[in-house]
């Protein structure tokens, strides 16, 4: 059961746009990241919930999409995502977030994918432009970005070939994502 879900959730970048998330939805996958565990549990995440289309538009240019797909810009008009999730670290709590944001991004996503829904763990983010739009405070870091939506494209996983790591999308568009093989990553049983 968990495998299935952690197999759902996948690193989608193309969604239903029309089909909106809604500021309660986002707050309950939020609270799977605050009943995460946390580093010393100095839980010092803090979030953005982004959910209004005006600002959705605002923060789509502000975040890099798909490095490897080099001829592609990111989503067309229509398939852009419908809330976003900033994630921030308060340095009043900590300076030093360990692994929070990963751990936090991952159980949003999760229950994202529950939910029917998917996203994007977007760490490529004009922090500075982002900062300002929101009028981000200066003890908060900008950590990673959320995009989140209903998926609108098919994402597969295959074995890694030659060690080439790098996703792809074929002439079906099918979005293609290579693991390493199990042997490949236990050193020592």
């Amino acid at each position: 059961m968990l495998k299935d879900l952690i197999l759902k959730n996948r690193s989608y970048r193309r969604f239903h746009e029309n089909m909106r998330i809604t500021p309660e939805q986002l707050t309950g996958w939020i609270d799977l990241a605050r009943l995460s565990g946390s580093a010393r549990n100095a839980q010092s995440m803090r979030y953005i919930l982004v959910t209004r289309e005006d600002e959705c538009n605002r923060v789509f240019p502000l975040l890099g999409w798909a490095g490897y797909l080099r001829n592609w810009d990111g989503p067309a008009e229509g398939e852009r995502p419908s809330a976003y999730v900033i994630i921030l670290n308060d340095r009043d709590v900590s300076t030093n977030y360990y692994c929070d944001d990963g751990i936090a991004a991952q159980s949003i996503m999760l229950g994202a994918s529950e939910a029917g829904y998917g996203g994007c763990i977007v760490a490529s983010v004009k922090k500075q432009q982002l900062r300002d739009l929101f009028k981000i405070d200066e003890r908060y870091d900008i950590l990673l970005v959320l995009a989140l939506g209903k998926p609108a494209e098919t994402v597969v996983i295959e074995e890694m070939k030659a060690g080439d790591y790098r996703y792809w999308r074929d002439e079906h568009d099918i979005h293609h994502v290579p693991k390493r093989a199990m042997s490949e990553l236990i050193l020592k049983k």
